[in-house]
């Protein structure tokens, strides 16, 4: 009678202890806002602000697209960036899909149409971006 009471005790306690760990699976991967369509706003940065344009692309978690608007130390415009990323609850994580230039890393909330966030490369800067309506 002993044995069979320790067995259902050992395997509540097991069970119990693994619960957390799958929530916390759960809340990473849940995707709960579509990030699809052309996106304009501003990126602010030390002594400047820089007008840039997002054009993404959502199947699930996964984000594709290209970042456009960014100009060089000449001033004059890069061509477009293509970026990768994913979703996660309302934040977007995004970065430069190749490593060619140097690392682009972003993370941004997204509030229905508004994303707002910051971001790094050369230097740290903040984000705000405006989902553009469809036309």
């Amino acid at each position: 009678m002993r044995a069979p009471l320790a067995v259902i005790v050992a395997a509540f306690v097991f069970a119990s202890g693994c619960a957390p760990a799958q929530q916390d699976w759960i809340d990473r991967t849940l995707v709960t806002v579509d990030v699809t369509g052309v996106w304009e706003g501003t990126i602010t940065a030390p002594a400047s602000n820089l007008a840039i344009e997002l054009d993404l692309k959502q199947e699930g978690a996964k984000v594709t697209g290209e970042i456009k608007g960014f100009r060089n130390f000449d001033g004059n415009r890069v061509p477009p960036i293509p970026i990768v990323g994913t979703v996660s609850g309302d934040t977007f994580s995004f970065h430069e899909a190749s490593g060619a230039r140097a690392r682009l890393s972003v993370q941004v909330q997204v509030n229905g149409d508004d994303m707002t966030g910051s971001g790094s490369g050369n230097y740290n800067w903040g984000i705000v971006l405006h989902r553009r309506p469809p036309q």
